[in-house]
C-alpha cells in the first residue's frame, strides 16, 4: 500500500509541477509587451519599419491638401478626421503593408496610406505656444540680425539642423530657429 500511495504521490506531484509550469509560461506571455505594427530591429539596435526599413518613430509631412486619418490600417475603418494643409509635420510610429500609423502634433493618431506621405522634412513653429510670435535670425544665434518674425502654428520646410538650430524657409521667410521651438524635428537631431 504504502508503494501504490508513493507512485500516485508522485504523479500527482508531477502533474502539479506542470501545470504550475504551464501556468508561469502562459503568465510570462502574457505579460510581455506586444510587438510593434510593422517594427523590427536594426543591427544598431534602432526600431525601423518591416516594410519600410525606415526609422520608427521619424517625421514626415503629408504630400496632400486632403489626407484622411483613420481609425484602423485599412479603407475598411471610418474616417475620423481630414487633414486639409499639404506639408503638415506627422510623426510615423507603425507601419503595416502599405499603411502608416502617424500623430499630428495635437497627439492625434490614426491610419494613413502611405502614398499620403512625403519625406520631405517640414516642421510647426511651437505649435504649443497658441498666438506666440518668434524671431527668424540670419545665423544661428540669437545675437544675429532677425530675419523675420513667426507666429506660432506656421509650417516651415527644413533645410537642415545641427541638434540647436534649424535652418528653415518658407513663402516670405528665410532663416535659423532654436530647434527646440520646433514640432518635426527631434531634439538633438541633425538633419542634412
Amino acid at each position: 500500500m504504502d508503494k501504490k500511495r508513493t507512485d500516485r504521490l508522485r504523479r500527482r506531484a508531477a502533474a502539479t509541477a506542470e501545470f504550475l509550469w504551464t501556468c508561469c509560461l502562459a503568465l510570462a506571455l502574457c505579460a510581455a509587451p506586444p510587438p510593434a505594427h510593422g517594427q523590427s530591429t536594426d543591427q544598431d539596435g534602432q526600431q525601423v519599419g518591416s516594410v519600410s526599413g525606415l526609422p520608427v518613430p521619424r517625421f514626415v509631412s503629408l504630400k496632400f491638401d486632403k489626407v484622411n486619418l483613420r481609425e484602423g490600417p485599412s479603407k475598411d475603418h471610418r474616417t475620423t478626421w481630414i487633414y486639409e494643409r499639404a506639408g503638415l509635420p506627422m510623426e510615423v510610429t507603425a507601419e503595416f503593408g502599405t499603411w502608416r500609423k502617424v500623430r499630428d502634433s495635437d497627439g492625434t493618431e490614426g491610419w494613413v496610406l502611405h502614398t499620403a506621405l512625403s519625406g520631405r522634412r517640414t516642421a510647426l513653429v511651437a505649435p504649443w505656444k497658441k498666438d506666440d510670435v518668434f524671431t527668424l535670425y540670419a545665423q544661428p544665434s540669437e545675437t544675429s540680425d532677425p530675419s523675420a518674425r513667426m507666429q506660432s502654428g506656421v509650417i516651415a520646410s527644413i533645410r537642415s539642423c545641427d541638434g540647436k538650430w534649424c535652418e528653415i524657409f518658407g513663402e516670405g521667410f528665410d532663416g535659423y530657429i532654436q530647434q527646440t521651438l520646433l514640432w518635426g524635428v527631434y531634439p538633438n537631431e541633425k538633419v542634412d
